[in-house]
């Protein structure tokens, strides 16, 4: 891409993390006009998700079409929970709560587990923040060390210091799903992409409920993206590629891939009367997409910082984390510190 090579027609794209960054860059066509006037009659491209469609435009330009929705929901054994007497967790204090008794009731298991490695945790990490309250920019600056972000910080660092696994900041969602698919976790904050992966064996498919995660004290604002096709600029055969892009996010392809698991991003396809059997199989599918409902209707795209130097903001959000789980800074040491590299870095926005 950096060599303006025609060779890429088509890629995928994950808008909330490097959407800011190609953009800028000029590595995306602009499918504005195509997706208004050139589209296949089965397409129908206002059926895909608009909140999506919105986070995939930059400058004005639509730069890639939605394949799915995705974001990080609450995985939990209801098992467990009932054997230690506790209800399904609605805030955040409950969470706390039900680590700090499943600690001493069931000591095979790790309480809670997310993701702890630096670069991961920014996606789990951005829905305690926006759940109590908090956000990344303030006035143009980082706004880690606000109340709520150091509240955010802390509750964070704190479930997987003093709740999760040993060498928890080398977890991001392989170690997560194989942890809990294994039995060895009583809750566990990952990707509703990973359904299947953890449901596979079938161990898990009885003993499992699903939530987005637990309010704070703004409510339910969980986390919620989805990669995209995109055509490249230098693209030769802009119209075959746009061709390409219709078929691989069209009604049909996205059914075929909810049915594996993949959630869709067409509220048409949710809708589908073979999805909604495969759906009814199991109970736990039908959390997974009740979450996937409340991701859809209320969630925010934005994971790190929304500048051209996104990924790189996610880095500085992990090792604040992590000098916390490490207990190598103080709250308000690991985000003053975090804070000052941030400003750096949205000041070269």
């Amino acid at each position: 891409m950096n060599a303006n090579s025609d060779e890429v027609d088509v890629f995928m794209t994950l808008p909330s993390r490097e959407g800011e960054q190609f953009a800028a860059a000029g590595w995306y066509g602009d499918l504005t006009a195509m997706a208004k006037n050139e589209v296949a009659k089965e397409y129908d491209p206002n059926g895909l998700s608009q909140a999506l469609l919105k986070v995939a435009t930059f400058g004005g330009k639509l730069t890639s079409m939605p394949m799915n929705i995705e974001g990080p929901i609450f995985y939990y054994r209801t098992d467990i929970f009932k054997k230690c007497g506790l209800e399904a967790p609605k805030t955040i204090k409950d969470v706390e709560a039900a680590a700090e008794k499943i600690k001493s009731c069931d000591v095979t298991v790790t309480p809670f587990v997310s993701r702890g490695l630096k670069p991961a945790i920014a996606y789990t990490f951005s829905n305690i923040l926006h759940n109590v309250g908090g956000s990344y920019v303030a006035n143009g600056k980082s706004n880690l060390c606000s109340a709520k972000g150091k509240e955010a910080l802390d509750t964070y660092s704190r479930l997987l210091r003093d709740f999760g696994p040993p060498g928890v900041v080398n977890y991001s969602f392989q170690q997560i799903s194989a942890l809990y698919r294994g039995g060895r976790a009583a809750m566990a904050f990952e990707s509703s992409n990973e359904l299947r992966t953890v449901m596979e064996g079938g161990a898990r498919l009885k003993d499992t409920g699903l939530l987005p995660f637990p309010a704070g004290d703004a409510g339910q604002v969980p986390t919620t993206i989805g990669w995209g096709m995109a055509v490249s600029s230098h693209s030769k055969q802009p119209d075959a590629a746009w061709y390409f892009v219709q078929w691989a996010t069209s009604p049909e392809v996205q059914k075929k891939m909810a049915l594996q698991g993949i959630a869709p991003p067409r509220p048409s396809v949710a809708k589908d009367p073979e999805y909604r059997k495969w759906i009814d199989e199991e109970p736990v599918r039908k959390e997974w997409q009740a979450a996937l409902d409340v991701l859809a209707t209320k969630g925010s795209s934005e994971v790190g910082y929304p500048i051209v130097a996104n990924p790189q903001s996610r880095e500085f959000i992990g090792q604040a984390v992590q000098d916390l789980i490490l207990k190598q800074k103080t709250v308000d040491q690991a985000c003053a510190d975090a804070d000052k590299a941030l400003d750096a870095l949205i000041a070269l926005n």
